[in-house]
């Protein structure tokens, strides 16, 4: 059985016919894409058993990475998730001449989602405060943001959202590379050695990426099976290559020391408060022994405020 993807959807889509397409190589290849993904994912799922359930955080978060982008890539392996879109540049090659070219902005949905899933592995690893986690991630929608609405943009005006992004990763990049360093030296060297070799990996791919969009949505420069082939190498190598590093960094390392106290159900409440430690003293409250007191400080309980000696 062939892949009847394009014969089922065809390059017609909100009332525009895309000349710029895939072919069926480009969605062969984009199948061979989502099983990667799906395969990750339950790779990524099956090894979070060997752990308690208090220690899985990493490897749920790493296979929500991969499930998101199986079903983007499903998408686009299918021909759907896109859009016509006029190219700023008319080339005269044949394999990029044309009036439309197809748009996946499927793929930057995919991107929304599991970008800040990314930094959240990275800088969780580092131990970074919450603040700065949050607003590195902001910047890094940003970027994508910036990066969907400059590819739907015919005009020249798509290279300054082009700038908005490269500026929003310039500073993604700053975070991960200086500021996420620094936290993760103070864990530790297996949290350092990990962070460094996985945020130096995503940050290098990374700015593949706006080389890969110069080329397709901006420049128009290569046909659409060779936009699919870049992107789809830079997704395995950023998701699950990844996540595989990541993973493999965390097999000995307890999230209680990046700042990360998870609680499972079965777990005994530490009570730090006095009136739970006092409560079997004759039903007394806190500070006080019982009903009868002799005058003398009872050193069996442990009373609020300082001690005095009568």
């Amino acid at each position: 059985m062939g892949n009847d993807a394009l014969r089922i959807n065809p390059n017609t889509n909100n009332g525009g016919t895309a000349d710029i397409a895939i072919t069926t190589h480009g969605s062969n290849w984009l199948w061979a894409v989502t099983a990667v993904m799906i395969v990750s994912t339950l790779a990524f799922i099956g090894l979070s058993f060997g752990k308690p359930r208090t220690h899985r955080i990493f490897h749920y978060i790493t296979a929500s990475i991969t499930l998101v982008a199986a079903i983007s890539y499903f998408s686009m392996a299918s021909n759907l998730g896109w859009t016509p879109i006029r190219p700023q540049f008319i080339r005269s090659n044949p394999k990029v001449s044309g009036l439309y070219r197809e748009i996946f902005y499927v793929r930057y949905i995919d991107w929304f989602i599991t970008t800040p899933l990314l930094l959240l592995d990275l800088l969780l690893t580092a131990g970074l405060p919450w603040p700065t986690i949050l607003f590195t991630i902001l910047m890094d929608e940003v970027m994508i943001v910036t990066g969907l609405v400059g590819a739907l943009v015919r005009s020249s005006y798509k290279w300054g959202f082009f700038v908005f992004g490269m500026v929003a990763l310039l500073f993604v990049a700053w975070q991960v590379t200086w500021v996420g360093r620094k936290h993760a030296n103070a864990l530790g060297t297996d949290v350092s050695r990990t962070y460094l070799i996985c945020g130096c990996w995503t940050i290098f791919l990374w700015f593949l990426y706006p080389i890969a969009w110069g080329l397709c949505e901006g420049g128009n420069v290569i046909a659409p099976d060779s936009e699919a082939v870049f992107y789809g190498i830079l997704d395995i190598l950023a998701k699950p290559v990844f996540g595989a590093l990541l993973l493999w960094g965390h097999r000995t390392i307890d999230p209680n020391r990046l700042g990360i106290h998870i609680r499972d159900y079965d777990d005994v409440p530490r009570v730090d408060g006095p009136l739970h430690q006092e409560k079997h003293h004759n039903g007394a409250g806190p500070g006080i022994t019982g009903a009868h007191h002799s005058g003398v400080t009872d050193t069996t309980t442990t009373t609020v405020g300082p001690t005095t000696t009568v």
